[in-house]
């Protein structure tokens, strides 16, 4: 599972790593949500080389954005690619029936930029904040603590989801199951194994949250401070005023010009 892999660089030194974690979950939720809004196309190069910036400063490899971009990029690929042909009334260029319309092209640019710029930012909080810390901080600004819970269960149970999924085929594998040769009973073979995973889930969360009420769940309870240093929070301010302003500069740009 892509999921499993997000903390492998967590343990890093650059700027990023070093940042205050709600700090920075909140500079970088705010430049998303300021990316979100653009709607000129001449904000895209900005928008993409700011990105790039922050990546950089992250630290995180190529590799490991281009694992994670790869299926959500054929989605978003499969989902505007037609609109260059689809859209618009402004012919750009023709060849034989095919033409390109300027309104379609716009719209498909502005797609994959802001799509393109919103994942990456996400995977720099991600791959640069362990997912504890992460919860941790956002009880502290205002998460409701049932949401926290759920989310941390939920990331601690799909490892095992992962892993009865993967120990499931392997065993339907070996049992001469799910061959490309006969397509419509590989399909019911993998209908009937998807099923069986969702009971087993089921089962195991009823089971979990069973063992959890009997050991005192729902009574007032704090989850764990996290240790953040005066000098953490200082060295952290200048990238937050930073990414801030570069948010509030797109608002501008976007509302003004």
């Amino acid at each position: 599972m892509g999921l499993i892999g997000l903390e492998t660089y967590v343990p890093g030194r650059s700027p990023m790593h070093r940042w205050e974690p709600r700090q920075k979950l909140v500079s970088l939720m705010a430049l998303m949500f300021a990316l979100a809004m653009v709607q000129r196309v001449w904000l895209v190069i900005p928008m993409v080389t700011v990105t790039a910036l922050l990546y950089r400063l992250s630290g995180l490899p190529l590799s490991f954005l281009r694992q994670r971009c790869s299926y959500p990029g054929l989605f978003i690929l499969a989902v505007v690619i037609l609109l260059p042909l689809t859209s618009g009334e402004t012919v750009l260029g023709q060849w034989g029936w095919i033409s390109v319309r300027g309104e379609g092209l716009t719209a498909m640019v502005l797609i994959a930029g802001r799509f393109f710029s919103i994942l990456t930012l996400g995977f720099i909080i991600f791959g640069t904040t362990p997912f504890l810390t992460m919860v941790r901080c956002l009880r502290r600004l205002g998460l409701p603590p049932l949401m926290a819970d759920m989310a941390l269960l939920a990331y601690r149970y799909l490892y095992d989801i992962g892993h009865t999924l993967g120990t499931m085929k392997q065993a339907m594998q070996l049992r001469g199951l799910g061959q490309r040769p006969a397509k419509r009973r590989s399909v019911a073979h993998w209908a009937m194994l998807l099923g069986n995973l969702l009971l087993r889930s089921y089962e195991q969360s009823q089971r979990v949250y069973q063992a959890m009420v009997l050991r005192g769940y729902g009574q007032t309870t704090s989850l764990g401070g996290t240790v953040t240093t005066t000098e953490q929070c200082s060295r952290g301010w200048g990238l937050t005023v930073a990414v801030l302003a570069i948010a509030v500069g797109f608002v501008v740009a976007e509302v003004s010009l």
